[in-house]
């Protein structure tokens, strides 16, 4: 089971620590979240301990109206339950009881800096990308057009090259060599580089290269969706291998999710690069309704339709 500690959540997140400072290394496991209203009102039967607690500014008010009391009461409740962390959201302003509790229980007491909604939204889609199953996959990762477009192949055939030349041409590179892919749900894949190779390219003969000092800060990006493969191969004379007309629509599944895929023949007669791009905006105006292979089928089967009416009215 994949998990995250508390102290990477409060890097990624920019949170503010408060109390708990001995709990940073609490594991979560689970990406949702929860408000404790109901909790708090005395409820803790289904008290699911086993998330991250968000206190906003709803929580707050009926924490306050509580008797103080019963306040100390249930919030002491809630730390026995021993969940792994407490977030107040902006505009909130941490409760001296829960600072002394957090220290007790060694719970981290954290502020952020967004508001209840913004919190909700941002830290569910930070946890449910660390804590996603992952896989690498041998490639490039490059954003074309708005389009994420993953190009495999063989070593050595020139994936970093048509990278580099893909972002001098004012695309955006995500990651060369290794890509790390997760699946945030069904039919959605998000890829990044690893941590290490981040803004790196590698070109054999010159080295690595940073593209972001190359190139400036609009040729990287650290994520993207995975919309199409395409594979780089040796040409082969064979040409039955290939789709020459495009109507073929291949897939490769990850995970539970089918990426649409495009084998290219490659030689060194052939701009790689120019080939890539012209892959990713065809898929591109597929997705926008036209399908130039289609279009062309048909013309095609109009042409020899008309030419057999023709015949048979001269016979």
């Amino acid at each position: 089971m994949t998990t995250i500690m508390i102290k990477d959540i409060i890097e990624g997140m920019d949170l503010e620590i408060f109390a708990g400072h001995k709990g940073i290394s609490r594991k979560v496991a689970v990406a949702a979240l929860v408000k404790p209203g109901i909790e708090l009102a005395g409820m803790l039967d289904f008290y699911e301990n086993d998330r991250i607690q968000i206190m906003g500014s709803k929580e707050a008010a009926f924490f306050y109206s509580l008797d103080p009391k019963i306040r100390e009461e249930r919030v002491k409740a809630l730390f026995e339950k021993d969940a792994p962390a407490f977030i107040f959201t902006k505009n909130v302003d941490v409760p001296e009881i829960f600072i002394h509790y957090g220290d007790i229980y060694n719970i981290p007491i954290l502020k952020s800096f967004y508001k209840t909604t913004s919190l909700f939204s941002e830290l569910y889609s930070f946890l449910q990308a660390a804590l996603a199953e992952r896989t690498t996959m041998h490639g490039v990762l490059l954003d074309i057009n708005g389009l994420g477009v993953l190009v495999t192949g063989k070593s050595g055939i020139g994936k970093s090259e048509v990278a580099l030349e893909l972002v001098r041409r004012g695309y955006i590179l995500v990651a060369d060599d290794t890509v790390e892919i997760y699946q945030v749900e069904k039919g959605l894949l998000v890829g990044e580089a690893p941590e290490i190779l981040k803004k790196y390219l590698e070109i054999r003969g010159v080295g690595i290269v940073n593209v972001v000092y190359l190139y400036g800060v609009k040729s990287y990006r650290q994520k993207k969706r995975i919309s199409l493969i395409v594979e780089l191969q040796k040409w082969e004379d064979d040409l039955h291998k290939y789709d020459r007309l495009g109507l073929k629509a291949d897939k490769r599944k990850i995970f539970e999710t089918y990426v649409s895929y495009v084998a290219l023949p490659i030689t060194e007669a052939r701009n790689a690069a120019t080939l890539v791009e012209a892959a990713a905006f065809d898929f591109k105006s597929k997705m926008m309704g036209y399908n130039s292979a289609h279009e062309f089928n048909a013309q095609l089967k109009d042409k020899i339709k008309k030419n057999r009416e023709n015949h048979h009215e001269e016979t």
